[in-house]
């Protein structure tokens, strides 16, 4: 199989919060050409790198917001997050653990420091991803995935480390996630000198983000902690070397290859469906929920 290069190396652009609980760095879209289109179906990623918020009675977060037309999945690497939505779904989100919803036709939710956790406070380390539905797949029901990682398929590398998978699979192995288009999603744990080599089809848009550590992409690149890694669509298999303990976020799914129209916490294929979706939101169709 052929190599699959690197296209571009994105160090991180100055943080912004997302309310006032999620200090977070943007990769998706990006200045840097990655917008919606180039990286479908992962048409959002933000990334809170290591950060310490000092205790807090009143835990810090987002409040009450909608959204339409797309799947919001959050992946703990430290801290805790509670989440609840108009649909029911809903709980805690600890240290390796992932949530993944699907907004679809329409959930209010909001998102916030688990309440024991904010009492002492910490080191807070997150991603938040949107992936895009499918036009057939917009209006369906929401859903809630809440995955424990003792849940999560595990694969033993020979050479210092293993993988973690979310969804799509690995070496045989599954993860437990559902998906409405091909996805694969996992954590690639390395100790030093830890190697990898991962396959997906050349026409899956396919990055990494380094979460921890400093890695060596196909025996060559350097990449350190919180850069984000695109790959060329031109070939299919590329491998990581970890130079000191690592952990990698793994990203390839298959474009949907279908119109983007977004507008806020709205993703659809027309401006006719993102203003049906504020008439919708305004006339309360996506629920209750207590702020």
């Amino acid at each position: 199989m052929a190599i699959k290069d690197i296209e571009i190396i994105v160090s991180p652009k100055p943080a912004h919060f997302v309310g006032d609980g999620f200090r977070v760095h943007n990769f998706i879209p990006s200045i840097h050409g990655l917008d919606m289109k180039r990286m479908d179906p992962f048409i959002m990623l933000d990334y809170n790198s290591k950060f310490h918020f000092n205790g807090s009675e009143n835990p810090r977060g987002v409040g009450v917001h909608p959204h339409r037309g797309f799947e919001t999945v959050t992946i703990a690497y430290q801290g805790k997050v509670e989440h609840h939505d108009s649909a029911g779904g809903g709980g805690i989100i600890g240290e390796g653990d992932v949530q993944w919803m699907t907004a679809a036709k329409g959930v209010l939710h909001k998102e916030y420091h688990e309440t024991e956790w904010s009492k002492t406070g910490g080191i807070f380390q997150m991603v938040q991803l949107w992936i895009n539905l499918p036009a057939k797949d917009k209006m369906s029901k929401p859903k809630y995935q809440a995955i424990k990682n003792s849940e999560m398929a595990r694969v033993e590398l020979a050479e210092n480390g293993f993988v973690e998978l979310i969804a799509g699979e690995y070496l045989g192995k599954k993860g437990p996630a559902t998906t409405f288009s091909p996805i694969n999603m996992m954590n690639a744990k390395l100790k030093a000198g830890g190697k990898a080599e991962f396959s997906f089809p050349a026409h899956f848009n396919t990055a990494a983000l380094v979460v921890e550590g400093n890695i060596a992409i196909n025996g060559k690149e350097k990449v350190p902690s919180d850069h984000f890694v695109v790959f060329k669509n031109d070939g299919e298999t590329f491998t990581l070397e970890a130079q000191e303990d690592s952990i990698v976020l793994i990203i390839s799914g298959e474009p949907i290859k279908e119109p983007i129209y977004p507008h806020g916490p709205f993703v659809m294929n027309t401006r006719e469906e993102i203003l049906q979706a504020f008439e919708d939101f305004n006339t309360g169709k996506f629920g209750y929920l207590e702020d």
